[in-house]
């Protein structure tokens, strides 16, 4: 990968809020999209999720995900130029007695203030994706194959 797309990669998922979110509904790929806040190392983002909704019953059926985060689209050149990263990985349920819990409550926060009061007990939990691999387009004829090494050795730039 170019030092330009390293470069990119970090800020594309750190400047944006909401992504794509793929699952498996009964056997179908299911897609909607979810309010993310990524790990400061990029190999994890965290979502709060209602458990009503069909794409959290699907990931406590079957962990394995997909999150598509992309450049937004203003409409003033090619759309198939605009950056873009697929993430997979497994998603799940973080216990308020996991060690992690408090910093990524944090996270999110610092990211949805607004979302606090759906942090009070009720229907709303947090939820840790794990990246395993992805493939990241850092603009026409600059696509990678991605894994969780290249986020946190992406992330490691910035810092």
């Amino acid at each position: 990968m170019d030092a330009e797309s390293l470069r990119l990669l970090p800020r594309l998922i750190r400047n944006h809020r909401i992504a794509g979110f793929g699952t498996l509904r009964e056997d179908s790929p299911f897609v909607t999209f979810v309010a993310y806040a990524p790990a400061d190392d990029l190999g994890s983002l965290f979502i709060h999720a209602s458990r009503l909704a069909h794409h959290t019953q699907d990931i406590l059926a079957d962990s394995r995900c997909s999150v598509l985060i992309a450049e937004t689209d203003d409409g003033s050149r090619d759309p198939q130029t605009l950056a873009r990263v697929t993430l997979n990985g497994e998603a799940r349920p973080m216990g308020m007695d996991d060690p992690a819990y408090d910093a990524a409550r944090a996270l999110y926060l610092r990211k949805f203030p607004e979302a606090e009061f759906l942090f009070q007990p009720g229907d709303f939990s947090l939820y840790r994706i794990t990246i395993s691999t992805g493939r990241f387009v850092a603009g026409f004829g600059k696509a990678y194959t991605i894994t969780r090494h290249d986020l946190v050795r992406a992330a490691g730039l910035q810092h």
